[in-house]
């Protein structure tokens, strides 16, 4: 039987990933790799009262947070650190290479142009300028399997910051005992730098070989968000929308995953919930708003009481009058 030959399932994935490629930046509602945020929201924690348990907040987090370069296997964002903050970020995910008391940064073989103390500054000057925030950073070793890293972490904060600059307990913080404070969630050995990792409720499935694999992936999202609500409210929840494959790179799983957490977050009508930290690949501003207007209806209600001038000068820029007027067009295009 003559005709176009018949393509080998490795073919056809292989062409999966290479119609993926997108050579040119994109800013939507639900993802950006563009260099800039499209808005920024640096304080948004002002709000919340100082008794809330941080375990109760809801937060945007970014996954390997530094990993901007390196090609399309290595690549995760396209904003710097400072712009990450700056649009609202607040749980940043940061891996380093040990080689002789020295801690690059790395997303596997790729070298980010950075060491730890570049990211310590650079925390330590946003929350010097916005005190009213707080700062997660899951820190963890890559490209290197020394195990031994809490003592060249504790020389870098001592050089590149201070030591007061973190919160020194394994214990869920309040809001008020955040407020300036970095918060590392320690995912390696040694003695207490603050809270361990592995004390946070997590769904990470980052494993995600094909594209065709990417409703798996969504599903695991959609669960852990699910359950977040109702979860332990004073175990602090950790949801990972980021994958990557052979043949899925992690812009290809945020161009697909994305857009479905930007439809199930805006289908939400009731923002009175907990849904924890959820930690993306190429975030987009409006997506990152979205995902800061989930807090507690009684917490919304004390953070007015708390200081009502606040909260309404905090609304100016939360959600700038252009972007607010035409959020229901965007999602009708998404």
């Amino acid at each position: 039987m003559r005709g176009r030959p018949v393509k080998t399932v490795p073919e056809l994935i292989v062409l999966l990933g290479v119609i993926a490629l997108s050579y040119g930046a994109k800013q939507r509602p639900d993802y950006d790799d563009t260099p800039n945020p499209e808005f920024l929201n640096p304080s948004w924690m002002a709000g919340i009262p100082d008794d809330q348990p941080l375990s109760e907040v809801t937060m945007p987090g970014t996954h390997n947070t530094m990993a901007l370069f390196g090609g399309v296997y290595a690549e995760c964002q396209t904003w710097s650190l400072a712009s990450q903050l700056q649009a609202g970020v607040r749980f940043l995910d940061v891996r380093v290479r040990h080689v002789k008391g020295n801690l690059t940064i790395h997303h596997g073989v790729s070298y980010q142009r950075a060491h730890f103390g570049h990211v310590l500054q650079g925390v330590a000057d946003f929350l010097q300028e916005f005190p009213s925030e707080t700062v997660l950073m899951r820190l963890k070793e890559e490209y290197s399997e020394t195990y031994d890293i809490y003592g060249a972490v504790v020389d870098y904060i001592h050089r590149y910051a201070h030591w007061d600059l973190l919160w020194h307990s394994r214990l869920v913080p309040t809001m008020g005992e955040a407020r300036g404070k970095l918060i590392i969630l320690q995912d390696f050995s040694g003695p207490d730098l603050g809270m361990r990792y592995g004390s946070l409720d997590i769904a990470d499935k980052w494993k995600v070989p094909t594209l065709v694999h990417v409703e798996e992936k969504w599903k695991s999202v959609y669960d852990h968000l699910e359950a977040a609500p109702t979860g332990n409210q004073a175990q602090i929840f950790l949801t990972f929308s980021s994958g990557a494959g052979v043949f899925a790179f992690p812009r290809a799983v945020a161009q697909r995953v994305n857009p479905q957490l930007y439809d199930y977050l805006s289908a939400k009508t009731d923002l009175n919930q907990r849904l924890g930290i959820i930690c993306m690949d190429f975030p987009a501003a409006p997506m990152i708003q979205m995902i800061i207007e989930f807090q507690l209806k009684e917490v919304t209600k004390r953070r007015n009481d708390f200081n009502p001038v606040l909260s309404k000068r905090s609304l100016k820029y939360r959600i700038p009058p252009p972007w607010k007027k035409m959020r229901k067009l965007l999602n009708n295009k998404v």
